[in-house]
């Protein structure tokens, strides 16, 4: 049954999300709010859309350009290089940016009938993203629910595990993460060396699936 919209950034956590759930997902949503990497994200986003013919809308959100601070975004300070776990790499922070995602999607959810908003947080997320601890969610989908007629509810199934976790359930649905992007830096190719590239790598290589990523190191 098609009773959710899922927020689809077009990295490997969420379009594992849309091939897993793919059967009660009937909106992606992705979110243009001016990161270095949404162009490069949203082509792959638009891509898995078509794949399996889900319904894909694109929100601008200008405003967190214009008026947030964070690397991640056009005009920030240089993306940090190294690894999720240090300290450089909460400079990559945008300020509740999930929470504002979660509250449109679950605008949309409701506008056509719905029932669930999903999101691809993970635990590898919990260190720096407060916006993507199970506490946070929790909290969101209350909120969500009382402020809707239908009671939404917000799905995040990948809370609690592990990116080399979600990897392994994409192998086993043949899932092309050669055609997902994860690098900050939004360059022609992955950089290799920002966190969440190096996560890229260490996710796909336990999974002991060939990395087909083009790095520019």
């Amino acid at each position: 049954m098609k009773d959710s919209v899922i927020i689809l950034s077009g990295g490997m956590d969420s379009t594992t999300m849309l091939y897993e759930y793919k059967e009660r997902i009937a909106i992606a949503v992705s979110f243009d709010y001016g990161s270095k990497h949404n162009a490069k994200e949203i082509e792959c986003a638009k891509y898995h859309c078509e794949q399996l013919g889900v319904k894909h809308l694109i929100i601008p959100l200008a405003f967190m350009q214009q008026y947030f601070k964070s690397s991640l975004l056009i005009g920030g300070e240089e993306i940090p290089e190294g690894h999720y776990a240090d300290e450089n790499m909460k400079s990559t922070v945008v300020p509740f940016r999930n929470g504002i995602m979660l509250a449109i999607a679950a605008g949309i959810a409701e506008s056509n009938g719905l029932k669930h908003v999903m999101m691809a947080n993970h635990g590898g997320d919990h260190a720096i993203y407060p916006d993507c601890r199970p506490e946070f969610v929790s909290a969101m989908s209350e909120a969500v629910s009382a402020g809707t007629y239908e009671n939404l509810t917000i799905l995040a199934p990948y809370t609690d595990i592990t990116k080399t976790d979600i990897a392994m359930r994409g192998k086993k649905l043949g899932i092309d993460y050669g055609k997902t992007w994860s690098c900050y830096k939004g360059g022609e190719h992955h950089c290799g060396k920002c966190g969440t590239c190096v996560e890229r790598k260490e996710a796909l290589r336990d999974a002991g699936i060939e990395d087909t990523t083009i790095y520019e190191e």
